[in-house]
């Protein structure tokens, strides 16, 4: 798997985020590309921002026994699969605005590093290694920029 913390797959990825336009259509799916790009920043929302409410004890236990290993792993997502209510992004978005947060916090993850990120908390799934983090990043971009056809 390719390594988000590089900046040359960094810049991958925005170049192919560059390559979407707000009529660029998903090739599985229901969103559309503006709410693909808020539902990809989620994942780093949830590491920048108090944005979403942090899940109890018991649900913690749930994510990191039943859905951790699928989202860390390096086993690519399937197609129209499910995902958790805090990713369901069904209101209208302004397709500019969430490229450039998305782009943002592409670029904020990279600069900040690996080492960074080795051992950082998950508010969702514990402490993770910097392999995890890489995964956890790059697999969902890369599934929903596959999606839009990029």
């Amino acid at each position: 798997m390719k390594n988000i913390f590089t900046k040359e797959v960094t810049e991958e990825v925005i170049s192919r985020i560059n390559t979407l336009t707000s009529e660029t259509q998903p090739e599985w799916g229901k969103m559309n590309v503006a709410q693909m790009m808020a539902h990809c920043s989620v994942s780093y929302e949830g590491v920048y921002t108090n944005k979403h409410p942090k899940p109890n004890a018991f649900m913690k236990l749930i994510l990191k026994l039943l859905v951790k290993k699928q989202v860390v792993s390096e086993k690519p997502y399937p197609k129209n699969g499910k995902t958790a209510p805090q990713f369901l992004i069904t209101e209208e978005k302004n397709f500019e605005a969430e490229k450039q947060i998305l782009i943002d916090y592409l670029r904020k993850t990279q600069e900040l590093g690996e080492v960074h990120f080795d051992g950082k908390e998950s508010t969702s799934f514990g402490k993770l290694t910097k392999q995890e983090w890489n995964n956890l990043f790059y697999k969902h971009l890369d599934h929903h920029l596959t999606q839009f056809g990029v």
